[in-house]
């Protein structure tokens, strides 16, 4: 018999026997979000400040994905996660429960803050818009209307990378590999982005109920009583980039859901914890929802988690009918990640975080505006809070966007990058193909010097891409 033909390609030896070497390149086993752009090596994260491997160190000025809210690092939290590792480190919720989700859930909403009633607790902001969209459709079934299965939702928002979430976002670069592979009962109805949409001679007001008059006649082409939920964030993260909706544009949604018997979710999983300069964003825009979800803020970045949080409408149709969410989760409620939340919010609340949140962020603005002011790029400053977007234009008067095949916004990431500064950068912010914007989300903690120095590297990053870019 011939010997087999031996593959040099492969280690013979077990796995485990190996010792694994970490490759800066990127060149090893970890699959990264691109095969041939290597994402940078971070050795240490303390505070605002990212210690990459090769010595250079970095300014966090978007907090990875608005997530870090507290900084990077903070002893406090890391204790709180280990205590809990050494007590509970995992159980199943079909069973058993832990203190820190109890605590972190009563933490949360102590009071029924605006008839919020129950939080479930799950790993990413994807699976909390999947339970969400799916608690809403039980909230219809066990009212004995099957025939609700629409979601409505908004042109240039997001929701999430899994099936459902994806289904109803409109991030089309992210959904294009997957055409015919969505849930199919949704449609979407204009964005409230003032920049692109208000006409010229239109009040803010008149946007407003224009925005309305379309949501209302979506409703009543798809036939009220087909759907489930309108689902959209109060402060639109980073597919269009801190878009904020105009005046009365949500109480009237509230009223026109209320109207047809349909749920309200709100997306607050970019824009919440804080992040607006409110705990919810919600509260801005005077209104309650149904349902909603948050995340990145929830766990500041030390854990992975994310929440829906009911209100009581909602629960008690559940407990007048199956007196159960029928839905889970293995790492449902992990007692690791619920620990580190709970921990995280406590420095938020002792600190008075938000509070310094809200404040910062005009300081935040201003500063944005002062040194942007004479960037011809510019077209755009907008958000609330410590949650603000630059949307860069070819042509301040009449909004033409660059080239996309330019990459602007980028090339404005990279060059701030190099200067030693971290921005989120963002593309087809016009609609799906056109336009770019850089996204700023510090930590609350950032200091006033901080914000100074993040705006004077942001401007000096936009002037050396537009002297390269831009004519005249």
């Amino acid at each position: 018999m011939a010997p087999s033909r031996v593959d040099d390609s492969v280690d013979p030896r077990p796995i485990g026997q190996t010792l694994p070497t970490v490759k800066p390149n990127g060149e090893g086993h970890l699959l990264h979000r691109s095969l041939i752009e290597h994402p940078v090596m971070v050795e240490k994260a303390k505070g605002l400040t990212l210690h990459l491997s090769d010595g250079r160190t970095v300014l966090d000025a978007c907090a990875g994905a608005a997530v870090a809210l507290i900084g990077h690092g903070r002893e406090e939290v890391h204790q709180a996660i280990v205590k809990q590792m050494q007590n509970v480190s995992y159980i199943h919720t079909q069973s058993y429960t832990t203190s820190s989700a109890e605590r972190l859930a009563d933490f949360l909403l102590s009071g029924n803050p605006y008839g919020l009633e129950k939080a479930f607790f799950v790993g990413s902001g994807s699976e909390a818009i999947e339970s969400a969209l799916k608690l809403a459709r039980q909230y219809h079934y066990e009212q004995n209307e099957p025939a609700r299965l629409h979601f409505v939702s908004r042109q240039q928002s997001y929701h999430g990378n899994t099936i459902a979430a994806m289904s109803i976002s409109s991030n089309l670069a992210r959904k294009v590999p997957f055409t015919g592979f969505m849930y199919p009962h949704t449609s979407h109805v204009s964005p409230a982005y003032a920049y692109r949409h208000q006409q010229a001679g239109e009040t803010e007001a008149e946007f407003a109920a224009r925005l309305l008059r379309e949501l209302e006649e979506e409703f009543l082409s798809i036939g009220p009583e087909k759907i489930i939920a309108f689902v959209a964030e109060p402060i639109v993260g980073a597919t269009a980039g801190c878009v904020t909706a105009p005046a009365g544009y949500f109480t009237g949604v509230r009223t026109l859901c209320d109207r047809y018997g349909i749920l309200l979710i709100l997306d607050e999983i970019m824009c919440g914890v804080g992040r607006s300069g409110t705990f919810f964003a919600f509260e801005q825009e005077k209104v309650v929802p149904d349902i909603m979800t948050i995340a990145k803020g929830l766990g500041g970045g030390y854990a992975p988690i994310a929440g829906v949080l009911v209100h009581k409408k909602v629960i008690d149709v559940l407990r007048r009918g199956s007196n159960a969410f029928n839905h889970g989760h293995t790492y449902q409620a992990h007692p690791v990640s619920c620990a580190a939340a709970l921990a995280v919010q406590q420095i938020v609340r002792r600190e008075n975080l938000v509070e310094r949140c809200a404040a910062l962020g005009q300081v935040l603005e201003q500063q944005l505006r002062t040194e942007l002011a004479h960037c011809p790029s510019v077209g755009d400053i907008r958000g609330r809070g410590l949650f603000w977007a630059v949307e860069f234009v070819q042509d301040r008067a009449t909004k033409a966007t660059f080239d996309p095949t330019v990459k602007f916004g980028l090339r404005v990431q990279q060059a701030a990058f190099d200067r030693g500064l971290a921005v989120y950068p963002g593309a087809g912010t016009v609609d799906g193909m056109r336009g770019d914007h850089v996204l700023l989300a510090p930590p609350f903690t950032v200091t006033e010097a901080e914000l100074r120095k993040i705006c004077e590297i942001l401007r000096e990053a936009v002037e050396s891409q537009e002297k390269e870019y831009m004519s005249g």
